[in-house]
């Protein structure tokens, strides 16, 4: 369903299944970039995420739903990563989660944080907003626990 991107989206443990998983708030609306999308547009916002993410290559780097390379960042929770409201909001000086993480995928150098930099790949602000809509999407599917324990580790306080 793409208008799940209209929806807060959150990670939190099952104690019946064992994992976390994610938990689609239905009476919590968190429209992303303050607009709530019908479901033609929603998709469209989202295939051109997908398509952006392939023709920039970037699973050359990173990992999608365990498809990928394993040198950069997995994606499959990158919506989630609570660094994006602890630390890249005010290191991009912006005012929403959504806008630090197109920041950031404009220009990646500007902003290098983790250890492995990321390219600049020239990615134009509506390029970036499509990502982003993908990557909240990707966040929503239940992947039974993967990545294991994201989101809480113990060696990164925040």
């Amino acid at each position: 369903m793409p208008t799940i991107i209209n929806y807060k989206i959150d990670y939190k443990y099952d104690p019946e299944k064992g994992y976390f998983k994610p938990v689609i708030g239905p009476e919590k609306k968190e429209p992303l970039f303050g607009k709530e999308y019908s479901e033609v547009e929603a998709m469209e916002l989202i295939v051109k995420g997908k398509l952006v993410i392939q023709g920039r290559a970037c699973m050359n780097y990173h990992t999608l739903l365990g498809n990928g390379a394993y040198y950069a960042l997995d994606l499959t929770k990158a919506w989630l990563d609570p660094k994006w409201e602890k630390v890249m909001i005010a290191t991009t000086q912006s005012k929403t989660k959504e806008k630090a993480m197109v920041k950031f995928l404009m220009y990646p150098d500007k902003y290098a944080t983790w250890i492995r930099k990321m390219p600049n790949l020239d990615i134009d602000e509506e390029e970036a907003k499509a990502v982003v809509a993908y990557l909240k999407w990707t966040a929503a599917i239940n992947t039974n626990g993967f990545p294991d324990h994201f989101g809480e580790s113990k060696l990164v306080k925040f």
